[in-house]
């Protein structure tokens, strides 16, 4: 190798990719992948043969880094290079174009040279929104290309900072199931994140407070109300929950109980989100279960049971949280309904929940509906009563606004008419010309008489008296 080839920065040392700096970049910082890289770069073949240029073009090139969205010895140079750095990179076929190369410009088996400029790179973000809510720095890269899924068992390690003043609040190694971090003190942006992690993975993330401790924070660990965070997280190791679509019948069944179980514990400690995340889990697994025909006549008929109970449990926790979610509740109930038109606890659900979203006539039918089936229901008669007061009350609001926008209408109509007077006696003064009585204001059959026709064509040929009668001049 000579000094002007450059290092070797290929994982396997076979010298694939050649890197020679050119200048040197600021800072010690260097994108990872995931990053939105920004470059400009010019192409060469060995010959010094130009194919491409982002500068001839004027136009910076921008790309994801190791996505396989670049020939592969750019993923694995550019993720070496600081801001401001400028390199040459040169890559061998198997690195580059390979066999075929990219014709016409690039030969078959062609080495190729790159000089490439980092001009800037943007953090991954790992939000669902996009908005910068959770942004990942991988530290050192992790192993293969499998991740943690919904229900996985993980044990990491963390160290949490608070981006404030750097204060560490959190240091230690947790095992817990993926999606009941909240349990364990892990927050939501640490548990998005995971999703995307490989094994031995370690990731700086920068979290801000809808994905960490929000705005009640947590006193436990001294993380104050609305306060942005960093957590340096290593994904020791997983083990995946086995996907839906691989289980047997049975098998689903078994997990579906699980939690079920699980829902029904969070419940009744009043942790309703992650009595959510548990029965949509169940509804998840049974949803085709239900209807597959291949299945046996029990496993349907169970998988029905569960995912009825299931359907009725979220209406409820979702009527329970704060603020209640009316319109989640009422479409669960709805999907309850379908498997028994007559549930009680889906009737009254659903009759719940409309009434929340102020339907209170449809929501009377199914509280009538409930005590026409079990007369001594008393809950359902009660929220009949209710029902009809509120139907009332929305009566009366309804009366007064009407009675309000008449009251209005009238007011606007009797201020027309004066405008209207006002401009028929403008209308008599233009066209007369002259004031009665010689005294500047007119008297008032001179205000209440309208001009004729002749007076209209001849408006200085006739003067009205004092008396309101026509005089010749």
């Amino acid at each position: 190798m000579t000094v002007d080839e450059g290092v070797d920065i290929s994982k396997a040392g076979d010298r694939g990719v050649l890197k020679r700096i050119i200048k040197e970049g600021t800072g010690t910082d260097t994108p990872n992948p995931g990053c939105q890289v920004t470059v400009h770069y010019t192409g060469t073949l060995l010959d010094g043969s130009k194919f491409d240029s982002s500068r001839d073009r004027n136009e910076p090139f921008e790309f994801n880094l190791g996505k396989g969205s670049v020939i592969k010895a750019w993923d694995i140079g550019v993720a070496t290079m600081k801001k401001g750095e400028v390199c040459v990179l040169t890559c061998a076929p198997e690195y580059a174009y390979g066999a075929a190369g990219s014709p016409p410009k690039i030969p078959p088996n062609s080495t190729l040279q790159f000089e490439i400029e980092m001009i800037d790179w943007k953090v991954e973000d790992l939000s669902p929104g996009k908005n910068k809510g959770i942004l990942r720095h991988i530290i050192e890269q992790g192993t293969g290309h499998d991740a943690p899924n919904d229900g996985a068992m993980v044990t990491v390690e963390l160290e949490g900072r608070l981006q404030s003043d750097g204060t560490v609040f959190d240091n230690r190694t947790v095992t817990f199931p993926l999606g009941e971090g909240s349990e364990h003190k892990v927050c939501e942006g640490i548990e998005r994140a995971l999703e995307k992690f490989a094994q031995g993975e370690k990731s700086r993330l920068s979290i801000q407070p809808k994905y960490a401790f929000k705005s009640e924070g947590n006193a436990e660990l001294g993380v104050p109300p609305n306060s942005p965070v960093e957590y340096t997280v290593k994904l020791n190791s997983f083990e995946k929950t086995k996907e839906t679509w691989a289980m047997q019948g049975s098998e689903k069944l078994e997990q579906a109980k699980m939690f079920k179980e699980k829902g029904t514990n969070y419940f009744k400690g009043s942790k309703f989100q992650l009595a959510i995340k548990m029965y949509k889990r169940v509804t998840a697994l049974l949803e085709d279960l239900a209807e597959d025909t291949s299945e046996t006549e029990e496993n349907r008929t169970q998988a029905k049971e569960l995912l009825l109970s299931a359907l009725l449990n979220l209406s409820l926790v979702y009527l329970k949280v704060t603020p209640a979610h009316h319109f989640e509740a009422k479409e669960h109930a709805l999907k309850a309904l379908k498997f028994d038109a007559n549930n009680v606890k889906g009737l009254f659900r659903k009759g719940q929940a409309l009434l929340g979203l102020g339907e209170a006539e449809q929501a009377m039918k199914d509280f009538e509906k409930i005590v026409e089936a079990e007369p001594q229901n008393k809950a359902a008669a009660n929220q009949i009563i209710v029902c009809k007061a509120t139907i009332a009350k929305q009566k009366q609001k309804e009366k007064q606004l009407y009675a309000n926008m008449f009251d209005k209408f009238a007011k606007h109509d009797t201020e027309v008419e004066k405008q209207r007077a006002k401009d028929e006696i403008d209308v008599i003064g233009e066209k007369v010309g002259e004031w009665g009585a010689g005294e500047g204001e007119w008297t008032d059959q001179q205000r209440l008489r309208k001009p004729t026709e002749f007076e209209k064509e001849n408006p200085n040929i006739l003067l009205l008296d004092k008396d309101g009668q026509f005089e010749n001049m």
